[in-house]
């Protein structure tokens, strides 16, 4: 969308995913982290950009090389994949969070996973009404805040608009 290209991280995009991240509104971080990170340390940004044979991630570029977006996998406890995605708050509306699930999903199907997690904060409405609407099926637990999702990785072709 928008001229915006998806394309798995690397440690080069350290500086980039730190200015992305502390780019982000301090609801954005919240939705996300379930905390804000205004100054992100060494930990997280490693974490974040880390791809191995457990774990997967994905950046969303504008035409700049700007990360507008980020998406990660590992492997789950309770699913066989659990998820993670946030967007620039100026880019959210344009499509590219369900993008880069979709991307993250298909990735992890290929690698055998058949289920996908993710924890959703309870007012993060806008995703949860997303997930109720294209995985009716998907299985919602309530504690503390938060919403657990547990869904089928065939019905995520649905995710994507």
């Amino acid at each position: 969308m928008h001229g915006t290209q998806i394309r798995q991280a690397c440690p080069d995009d350290e500086e980039r995913i730190r200015r992305f991240l502390a780019g982000l509104s301090l609801h954005t971080q919240t939705l996300r982290f379930f905390t804000g990170v205004a100054n992100p340390g060494g930990g997280l940004v490693r974490t974040l950009l880390a791809v191995d044979e457990r774990r997967d991630a994905l950046i969303a570029t504008a035409g700049c090389g700007e990360i507008v977006g980020h998406a990660m996998s590992y492997q789950g406890e309770c699913s066989d994949v659990e998820i993670a995605v946030v967007v620039a708050d100026r880019w959210q509306g344009f499509g590219i969070g369900p993008r880069l699930v979709d991307t993250l999903l298909t990735r992890a199907a290929v690698r055998g996973a058949k289920t996908v997690g993710m924890d959703v904060m309870g007012e993060n409405r806008r995703v949860l009404r997303l997930i109720r609407r294209l995985w009716p099926d998907a299985e919602m637990t309530v504690a503390s805040g938060s919403v657990a999702v547990t869904a089928m990785i065939n019905q995520a072709g649905l995710f994507a608009e």
